[in-house]
């Protein structure tokens, strides 16, 4: 038993690193261990093809903290606050818009997810691996100024999950 669950381990793990899933085996590995799977997910490279090709993008929740969004986002993305989120905040949303959710590695934002799809959204995704995915596959992200390589590591715990980028932590 033992080692069937090990052989259905590696073989989930090949299988996102030949779909360009993650960047590490190990984040994988760390990120089935917090996801519930309860919402479809969206790769950051389907995610930009979105952005670049459709007429009207997806609307990109980001749902960590104010000072993590502070350090930067991703561009267009509408700061919800994973810790005060209300629906009312989207009450000028159509349940059927395309909605993509993202915080630092997914957990928050799946938890978000949940809500609005209890709410009736029907087109809801999340972000599979978080802003750390995004920027560790090369995807940009902007704080006030403009572009910036800085992101938010949530703490150095977590910090080590980001390959790329400029780490910034705050109180911890």
């Amino acid at each position: 038993m033992r080692s069937l669950f090990f052989i259905g381990a590696f073989s989930w793990l090949f299988l996102l690193q030949a779909c360009g899933q993650v960047t590490d085996k190990a984040y994988a590995l760390m990120l089935k261990g917090l996801y519930k799977n309860s919402v479809p997910f969206i790769t950051p490279a389907m995610l930009q093809a979105k952005i670049d090709r459709e007429a009207t993008a997806p609307l990109i929740l980001d749902t960590r903290q104010p000072e993590e969004y502070a350090v930067s986002h991703i561009a267009g993305s509408r700061f919800v606050n994973y810790d005060t989120f209300k629906l009312a905040q989207l009450n000028d949303v159509p349940k059927d818009r395309p909605v993509v959710v993202y915080c630092t590695v997914g957990y928050r934002s799946e938890r978000v997810s949940e809500k609005l799809k209890a709410a009736g959204y029907t087109n809801v995704l999340n972000l599979y691996g978080g802003i750390f995915e995004w920027v560790n596959r090369g995807y940009p992200v902007y704080n006030s100024e403009g572009k910036t390589a800085k992101v938010h590591a949530y703490s150095k715990a977590w910090g080590k999950w980001l390959q790329k980028g400029e780490k910034v932590y705050g109180s911890e």
